[in-house]
């Protein structure tokens, strides 16, 4: 069975870069990502999966009273010879899926370079400057990006889907890396400001893509401004988020207290 791509443009691309993020994603790091830069660098979308193939269709889920549709599409930036693609993970024949994300940028010449876009949870404050920690399908790509002071990822456990496309890069002679953001476990539900700024601005200097990112160092400053204020009023939340910039670690139940506290006053001052 082959693939069904729907194309909406036909654009005139020479050997792109690809940039992957996926939907549901720790302190939505990729969907906002991708969101800023389709905005920023006047993306078009020209190419969608479609998802019968690769997603459950008898029912879909509803965030925030809005019913959410499966989404696989590529976005293109003519000026960058720059490919975006923004999807939910599929629920099936995840193998033929990957392929396919590689696939329709390879309708316009040969895949330059790939790159993943993912949050990790980790155990900082959010007043700790975040890493970037990556995982090169190759080599030769990883010494070629070692002036960008990337740390290495040590994983033990199952592979992601991103992993999985960089495994398939690979095979096809295609440069990858993932990025993986150091996102604080009580920002993981909500959004991770900082770590979407360090993102873009990676990407930024890769790309020279002369990005403004002075409304997100706004924003920043405004949800750092919001913790600050619930620390001021809750001794226990400002305790922990204490031992936390100390780097001393909190108990399971402890963190999904903090987690739940910080996210809902986050979410009553939006």
């Amino acid at each position: 069975m082959k693939t069904t791509f729907k194309f909406i443009a036909q654009p005139g691309l020479e050997d792109p870069s690809l940039i992957v993020g996926w939907n549901r994603d720790a302190g939505r790091i990729a969907p906002k990502v991708i969101d800023f830069l389709n905005g920023k660098l006047g993306s078009q979308k020209f190419c969608e999966i479609e998802p019968d193939r690769f997603f459950p269709l008898g029912g879909v889920s509803v965030e925030d009273d809005c019913i959410q549709f499966p989404e696989s599409s590529f976005f293109y930036v003519q000026t960058r010879d720059l490919v975006i693609f923004k999807s939910d993970q599929p629920a099936y024949d995840h193998y033929a899926f990957l392929n396919s994300v590689l696939d329709v940028p390879e309708r316009y010449g040969k895949v330059k370079e790939l790159y993943t876009i993912s949050g990790m949870v980790s155990h900082v404050a959010h007043t700790t400057p975040r890493r970037i920690f990556t995982v090169f399908n190759q080599p030769e790509f990883q010494e070629s990006l070692q002036s960008y002071n990337l740390e290495g990822l040590t994983w033990e456990g199952p592979p992601a889907i991103s992993s999985f496309l960089l495994w398939i890069a690979r095979r096809r002679g295609i440069h990858g890396l993932s990025l993986w953001l150091e996102v604080p476990f009580y920002l993981a539900a909500s959004e991770d400001l900082w770590a979407i700024r360090f993102t873009l601005s990676f990407l930024d200097q890769r790309f020279n893509l002369n990005l403004d990112l002075q409304e997100l160092d706004i924003k920043i400053r405004e949800q750092n401004e919001k913790i600050d204020r619930l620390r001021d009023e809750n001794a226990e939340v400002n305790r922990c988020i204490g031992l936390l910039e100390s780097g001393f670690s909190l108990k399971e139940e402890v963190q999904l207290k903090l987690a739940q506290e910080i996210h809902e006053h986050l979410k009553r001052d939006m």
